[in-house]
């Protein structure tokens, strides 16, 4: 099997975990949306981290997705909704048993890959570590955080898992990735869609907590109804403790409200509010939540779903 990482999606997190990893020598191509963006990259001469105050520049080979050569393990870092489209198009260049490691925010998205590469292995990620994206092809690491990874089918970590530790990549395979993708689910359900509505950093949230508090108790109750008790466990204090960590932060749908991108809410509101509607579970709060982002998305002219 071979042994190169194929990175989808050039972004913050995607960029910072291939600098990483050509750094610490291990085979990593990007793989760019179109022709003009892939000039755009070669002409930039590659992919700049910078870390505190030290910049590095990382030549890492980049291609679209009509290159030819097979992919056996792939790092699918782009956003939730082009997730399933960008696994369809390469679809004919993934082997047998290739490996996806999906780096996506939310939930819904998963499962939509998985239909449209039933002969991979999808691991699934969360991540907590912090970058973003200075300019094109110069990402800055933000923080430090940490990287779960898991297969709800198949409790067994990869060979290349490895990889991870040498490249200085914090990481942990765990069993219960599920569960910890509904922690942050909630999390960012609780979270994101009111800085968008309050247009404030995560801080401003402190002048809103009874709406935190609402929230936060309709999400755990939800939660334990999808038979996800761990991840509801003492979700109001993680909750306003995340909110009092990352004051000084906007959230990332904020950020993308903000430069007219559209954002990630069929995965994160949309899905609780699809869970409690199969559930049969009346969810009040995260159903009018998600009725004022639809109004203030659509008024904004970005995408609602």
């Amino acid at each position: 099997m071979s042994s190169t990482w194929h990175i989808l999606g050039a972004g913050s997190l995607g960029s910072l975990w291939a600098c990483r990893l050509a750094r610490a020598g291990k085979a990593a191509r990007l793989i760019l949306r179109d022709a003009q963006r892939l000039q755009a990259y070669q002409q930039a001469g590659g992919l700049t981290l910078l870390e505190q105050d030290r910049a590095s520049l990382y030549a890492i080979p980049a291609e679209t997705a009509e290159s030819g050569g097979p992919i056996h393990r792939l790092l699918v870092a782009c956003k939730a909704y082009d997730a399933a489209p960008a696994i369809a198009a390469l679809a004919p260049r993934l082997v047998a048993g290739a490996d996806l490691v999906l780096l996506q925010n939310g939930l819904g998205s998963q499962d939509e890959v998985a239909e449209r590469a039933p002969l991979a292995r999808c691991v699934f990620a969360s991540s907590t570590e912090g970058a973003f994206r200075e300019d094109d092809w110069r990402v800055r690491f933000a923080g430090h955080g940490f990287n779960w990874l898991g297969d709800p089918a198949n409790p067994t970590p990869p060979p290349w898992f490895t990889d991870l530790g040498e490249a200085g990549i914090p990481a942990q395979w765990t069993p219960d990735i599920l569960s910890r993708l509904w922690r942050k689910l909630a999390l960012n359900c609780a979270i994101n869609p009111l800085t968008v509505l309050h247009d404030c950093q995560n801080g401003g949230l402190l002048g809103h907590l009874d709406e935190v508090e609402a929230l936060s108790t309709e999400l755990a109750a939800l939660l334990r109804h999808c038979g996800q008790p761990l991840a509801a466990r003492d979700l109001d204090e993680e909750v306003q403790r995340v909110i009092l960590a990352t004051a000084a932060n906007y959230s990332s749908m904020y950020q993308d409200v903000r430069a007219g991108r559209r954002t990630e809410v069929h995965y994160l509101l949309g899905h609780v509010c699809r869970a409690a509607a199969r559930h049969g579970m009346r969810v009040p709060q995260l159903e009018h939540l998600h009725q004022r982002l639809v109004d203030n998305l659509r008024a904004r002219g970005l995408p609602s779903a």
